[in-house]
């Protein structure tokens, strides 16, 4: 091995794991490191720059998954031959020059942030080994792009999962790979819906899916939402044309109802009746803590209308950026023509997420993770409870990785909101997902990362403060 610079890591404005990663950069641009150069393991590595083995380890698990590095087993970890140094190599970079957004962004999440899972319970080990060894066997046609609608194994093992999890029956031919919900949203929008067209949003409703479809001309129609989901009947007196409705019916985003049987049947019917399509967004259905998981909408519809989209993202890390559409199999002709045209995701995380789905870690983590975040919400409603009394209510929610909280006071969720994100929290105001403004006010909080009862109180104190210094 050639000569990596040991000395201790200074910058205090960038995360120690990312400076040790640019160091290991640097060192295979400069050709210090070499193609084949065996580096430090974690424990001796860890033991001679005096950082914790974890640090490292992240540093490692970075450049393994970026291709930099190549875990061996027994025999080590090396630098990839494909990295040469010395020629053609990418500039040393200076860590003094690197943008300062970029060192806050990298650094690590916010507390109570939301749409994250529990990052610290990821099986990161796991999934080194399983994509390191699909770097490892990286042959000649893995680098061509491959089927656009997805990896045919990944296909077929999110098929066989939601037959078994979920009750969809489908083939692994309706099952689309996007990159992100984003990806099916423009995936539905190229292949059934045209600029100008009316759509039903429940209101309050997911913000992000808002602004996008705001965004690519999509006429959308706020439609209430109470206790028992999407008002189907002010769907049909608002805009009972429309040609799509976009919905969250078991887990509402943001509110945490589940959409009761009857709306379900009688938004079916509308469907069926006036040939609109369904969006059945199933963000995080896996997480519910009583009883059973609630039937998607898709497992009752007998006439093809709904598009049923699901994500990686909430399961496993967001990073992926990797999600899924099942489409009515009538119009498999039709989406695979759309999807030629924009494009798949790249095959390398297709195969991984395919690999850790078969070998059983998928449905492992998942059981796992029901049961954390079981624990974890209760750590934040009992903080809750106990910081702020009776000036804030929360409403009992079956599943979900975020808390709703409603404010008794005449403070206005927007400015609590900001206010907590000015000094280092990352909730959001009700008010920001409400198109009319119907909703009383209320904060969203993710509790997903919190990983004790004093982490959940030291963090609750602090946004109690805030909201006494308005």
């Amino acid at each position: 091995m050639n000569v990596l610079d040991l000395r201790p890591l200074t910058d205090p404005d960038m995360p120690i794991y990312l400076q040790l990663y640019w160091r290991f950069r640097n060192a295979i641009a400069t050709g210090k490191l070499a193609p084949g150069d065996r580096v430090p393991s974690i424990r001796s590595l860890a033991s001679e720059m005096n950082l914790a083995r974890g640090t490292v380890e992240t540093s490692y698990q970075m450049l393994t998954s970026e291709g930099y590095l190549i875990a061996r087993g027994p025999a080590g970890t090396v630098v990839s031959p494909w990295c040469d140094g010395r020629i053609g190599a990418t500039p040393p970079i200076e860590l003094s020059a690197l943008p300062q957004v970029h060192r806050v962004r990298l650094s690590e999440f916010q507390p109570l942030q939301l749409g994250l899972p529990a990052l610290d319970a990821f099986p990161r080990k796991t999934w080194v080994r399983l994509a390191g060894r699909r770097l490892r066997g990286m042959n000649a046609g893995d680098m061509v792009s491959g089927d656009p609608n997805g990896y045919e194994p990944l296909r077929r093992a999110i098929a066989a999962y939601l037959a078994v999890s979920r009750g969809i029956a489908c083939t692994p031919e309706q099952v689309f790979v996007t990159a992100g919900y984003r990806g099916a949203l423009e995936l539905i929008r190229h292949s059934l819906l045209q600029t100008g067209d009316t759509g039903w949003f429940e209101d309050p409703g997911y913000l992000h899916s808002r602004r996008f479809l705001e965004h690519v001309g999509m006429l959308l129609t706020p439609v209430p939402v109470d206790e028992n989901g999407i008002d189907v009947e002010a769907g049909q007196r608002l805009a009972g044309n429309a040609r799509f409705a976009v919905i969250t019916p078991t887990h509402q985003s943001p509110t945490g109802v589940a959409l009761s049987l009857p709306r379900r049947l009688a938004l079916l019917d509308w469907a069926q009746a006036h040939r609109a399509w369904i969006i059945e967004d199933d963000y995080d259905s896996e997480f519910r803590y009583h009883g059973r998981p609630l039937p998607p909408l898709k497992s009752l519809d007998h006439s093809g209308r709904v598009l049923y989209a699901g994500t990686f993202s909430k399961v496993l890390y967001p990073g992926l950026r990797l999600a899924y559409l099942v489409v009515p199999e009538k119009e498999i002709g039709r989406f695979r023509n759309t999807i030629v045209q924009l494009g798949g995701s790249p095959l390398f995380f297709q195969a991984a997420v395919a690999d850790f789905m078969e070998q059983g870690h998928f449905a492992r983590h998942i059981k796992k993770m029901r049961s954390l975040y079981a624990t974890r919400r209760e750590y934040l409603i009992r903080a809750l409870t106990q910081v702020f009394d009776e000036t804030m209510q929360v409403p009992d929610r079956a599943g979900g990785i975020h808390v709703l909280a409603y404010l008794k006071s005449k403070l206005s969720d927007a400015a609590l909101a900001a206010a907590a994100n000015a000094d280092g929290l990352a909730v959001m105001a009700l008010s920001e997902w409400d198109t009319r403004s119907r909703s009383p006010a209320g904060l969203l909080m993710g509790f997903a990362n919190i990983a004790t009862p004093t982490q959940a109180l030291d963090q609750v104190r602090h946004l109690r403060k805030i909201q006494k210094s308005l």
